[in-house]
């Protein structure tokens, strides 16, 4: 007789229900992993381009597997391995507050890779798949439609779960000031050397709670598809 799973009683969902191994995250353009910040039982593959914030994450996520490479590229040469992938391309050319700034004297392209990432993503990832791509708010009408979370847009092959959460963080992006960011992230060592702009490094990371609750349905929604097909075979359990 086949048995029924019931899902609220599987532990964390720390496994992939059909082949028993980690449930496998991509972490791309990984920063200081403000995203990242709550998601346990899982293996994370961070890749990060500049060394010092590679360094940074790597502490803050000792177990992680930290990558320093193109996170483009990386997407392109490795997607099928990973379970989960979230990808924060550069914002900077499609921000507001740049165009506002500099869109008149030093105008720039917007950086193309982002809507790379979303068409490749929407027909290349793999059936039970999960993806999300991450980034601001732009000065512009969106080229592929978005849904809407804070103060940041997100592109994904699933339904985004509503975050019934003020967002507090425009206000201390307004203040431009370091301690009440690094507090909000919970960042206790933010000694970095590296040659971007600190400010800015603590600006463009997204808010923890809001990284948890995307990521949670993501594998809610691949763990009750996992039990799904095995529920079509008898005497698996």
């Amino acid at each position: 007789m086949q048995k029924s799973l019931n899902i609220a009683q599987m532990p964390h969902y720390c496994k992939n229900l059909v082949t028993g191994s980690p449930f496998r995250v991509l972490n791309l353009y990984a920063c200081l992993g403000g995203n990242r910040y709550k998601w346990t039982d899982c293996e994370v593959t961070a890749v990060e381009l500049d060394p010092e914030l590679a360094r940074m994450y790597q502490e803050r996520f000792p177990n992680d597997k930290v990558i320093v490479a193109d996170a483009h590229q990386y997407l392109l040469d490795h997607y099928k391995e990973f379970d989960f992938i979230w990808t924060s391309p550069p914002c900077p050319t499609h921000s507001k507050s740049r165009f506002w700034a500099y869109g008149k004297t030093m105008p720039v392209y917007p950086d193309m890779k982002l809507y790379e990432e979303i068409i490749f993503l929407q027909h290349h990832s793999l059936e039970n798949q999960k993806w999300v791509v991450e980034n601001v708010n732009g000065y512009y009408e969106p080229l592929v439609p978005a849904e809407k979370r804070g103060r940041h847009l997100f592109w994904s092959n699933f339904k985004l779960p509503n975050i019934d959460k003020k967002d507090i963080t425009g206000k201390m992006n307004f203040d431009s000031k370091h301690e009440p960011l690094k507090k909000f992230h919970e960042i206790e060592n933010f000694d970095y050397k590296g040659e971007q702009n600190k400010l800015k490094i603590l600006r463009n990371l997204v808010d923890y709670e809001v990284g948890l609750a995307i990521f949670n349905t993501a594998r809610g929604i691949i763990n009750r598809s996992n039990v799904k097909s095995l529920s079509l075979f008898d005497g698996v359990f």
